[in-house]
């Protein structure tokens, strides 16, 4: 369960780290997503990034 729990965490912050980097106009692939230089991607992805890293955080805290 824990390691589980630490992939899906891991997976949450890369999807996060992706959110934020479209939204931002850096990562613009592909190129005709509807999230490229979109700011409330950052926040979304900012929102993700950080319950992933929670959640690895719970995780290995048990």
């Amino acid at each position: 369960m824990k390691t589980l729990l630490i992939v899906l965490g891991a997976i949450a912050v890369l999807m996060g780290v992706i959110w934020m980097a479209q939204g931002s106009g850096i990562f613009p692939y592909p190129a005709s997503s509807f999230m490229i230089d979109q700011s409330p991607w950052i926040a979304y992805g900012a929102v993700l990034a950080l319950a992933g890293a929670a959640l690895i955080w719970a995780a290995r805290r048990r």
